[in-house]
C-alpha cells in the first residue's frame, strides 16, 4: 500500500535541513500542497513546531523529501541547535 502526503497530517522529512536546524526524521504537519508548474513533484510546506507547540519553521521542501508517518514509528524528542 502506496501512502501519500495528506493535507493537515504530519510528516517526517527524508533529508538534513542545516538551513532550518531540522534533520531527516524530524516531524512537521503539512500546510500547503502546491502543484510544480512544470509537472514535476509537487511542493509540501510544512509547519514544525516545538515539543511544546510553539512554530520553530515553516519550509517548502519537494514531496520527494518527506514521507507521511506509520503506525509503526513513534516520536523522539532531540534539542534543536540554534543559529548565533
Amino acid at each position: 500500500m502506496t501512502s501519500t502526503i495528506e493535507l493537515y497530517k504530519e510528516a517526517a522529512f527524508t533529508r538534513d535541513l542545516p538551513e532550518h536546524h531540522l534533520k531527516a526524521g524530524d516531524v512537521g504537519t503539512v500546510v500547503e500542497i502546491l502543484p510544480h508548474p512544470q509537472g514535476g513533484p509537487r511542493g509540501i510546506m510544512l509547519e514544525v513546531f516545538s515539543a511544546l507547540g510553539h512554530t520553530v519553521a515553516i519550509v517548502t521542501v519537494p514531496e520527494t523529501e518527506v514521507q507521511p508517518l506509520s503506525d509503526d514509528e513513534v516520536w523522539a524528542v532531540r534539542r534543536m541547535a540554534r543559529a548565533g
